[in-house]
């Protein structure tokens, strides 16, 4: 039977104020996080520990690596509700995806196919760390058509953009989210992720934190009572931020 580690508030974060964790990677199996059921309920539990009352987890869809759709997520994600209701864990759970912007993306626009969403519209995107995407705004246009509201996953952590920052201005003013990932702030990614979020912070620009949970590292330094974690509470403290309100 399986066994909870859980310990509440683990070091001296704690995420209760911002409630609910956006960005993970917790369906076992199907991308580069969880791989297996048991290290998802441990992964989660430890995030109760942190104080997250809610998490919306986020697999891959990258199709050259992660061939990922409906099909395969909901009945992982359905696994991992059912284990966390038949062990009390407190927790609400729920299930959207992490698209990166290929050609499949595109196809799943034209075809008016329904994206994996999370509070109703939102759909979290990313693209390459390495290359800078081609027709990124008419692809955002196109998913606003469609009536979704993009949110750029980790837009710190695009390098490329550290010697054009007006990309965030520009992007911002298509009326895109920000959602950063909180381990950027430690220094997780390297130095220029840290320069890039404080100063979207600096601009007001981060909508949504997530953690963008894969292993029990990420949840380790997420508990650290690293300096860090006070600059995410200032976030939270804006009363900008709206992982609360999901």
């Amino acid at each position: 039977m399986f066994s909870f580690f859980h310990k509440k508030n683990i070091g001296k974060v704690d995420f209760s104020e911002l409630g609910c964790d956006m960005h993970s990677h917790l369906i076992p199996g199907i991308d580069d996080g969880s791989p297996s059921l048991d290290v998802s309920l441990k992964l989660i539990d430890g995030m109760v520990g942190l104080g997250f009352k809610k998490i919306i987890t986020t697999p891959h869809i990258m199709w050259d690596m992660y061939k990922n759709t409906s099909e395969t997520i909901l009945p992982g994600y359905q696994q991992v509700k059912a284990a966390l209701q038949k062990n009390k864990v407190p927790v609400e759970f729920e299930v959207a995806a992490e698209y990166f912007l290929d050609d499949y993306f595109e196809k799943l626009l034209d075809t008016e196919t329904p994206l994996l969403s999370f509070n109703n519209n939102m759909v979290l995107v990313e693209f390459s760390f390495v290359q800078e995407p081609a027709e990124l705004k008419s692809i955002l246009f196109k998913m606003q058509v469609r009536g979704y509201q993009p949110v750029i996953a980790h837009p710190e952590r695009y390098l490329y953009f550290g010697a054009k920052k007006h990309w965030y201005d520009d992007i911002k003013d298509t009326g895109c989210y920000f959602q950063l990932n909180a381990l950027s702030l430690s220094g997780f990614y390297g130095k220029m992720p840290i320069e890039l979020a404080n100063y979207l912070i600096k601009k007001k620009y981060i909508n949504l934190i997530g953690t963008d949970l894969h292993n029990d590292r990420h949840l380790e330094m997420l508990g650290d009572s690293s300096p860090y974690f006070s600059i995410i509470k200032k976030l939270m403290d804006s009363g900008e931020m709206l992982n609360p309100n999901l």
